[in-house]
């Protein structure tokens, strides 16, 4: 049973999968959907911190490499403009929705590579990360329990 439950830990943790592919993972391993929301939740988090406060190292890093940091500021902001957007018109709220939704590209990893980017305050954006979170976890959970029922 631990080995299912690293597994959803560290699926949840990982680009890309975060809770879309941890919560199905655990409810496809047995585990309960509780928990399986409790570990997706923990794994998907865990990371934003790291990305918010690690981002802006490295960007101040790859100033000691102007063209590499040229194009790396570029695509990041370019990439952050949608969610830009959405921050100037919603606020944090924007935030929160940018990562509640469940789809690819979107997620607390994006999130947080975004706020890095725009140059969010930590709490604020890991706040608003953090309740994206949770509100992706319940959706895709709701989803995978009404699978589980069909079933």
């Amino acid at each position: 049973m631990l080995h299912e439950q690293w597994l959803v830990l560290i699926t949840a943790a990982t680009p890309i999968l975060e809770l879309r592919g941890a919560i199905p993972l655990g409810l496809a391993l047995g585990l309960s959907i509780k928990e399986t929301l409790l570990l997706s939740l923990i794994g998907n988090i865990t990371p934003v911190p790291f990305i918010l406060l690690g981002m802006s190292v490295i960007i101040n890093w790859l100033k000691n490499i102007p063209r590499l940091h040229a194009w790396v500021h570029k695509k990041g902001l370019a990439g952050g403009d949608k969610l830009n957007m959405q921050i100037q018109r919603w606020g944090w709220l924007g935030l929160i929705v940018f990562v509640a939704i469940p789809l690819p590209g979107t997620g607390a990893w994006t999130g947080a590579l975004a706020a890095s980017f725009l140059r969010l305050k930590f709490w604020p954006a890991f706040i608003s990360i953090s309740v994206g979170v949770f509100i992706a976890g319940l959706l895709i959970s709701s989803i995978g329990a009404g699978v589980l029922t069909l079933i």
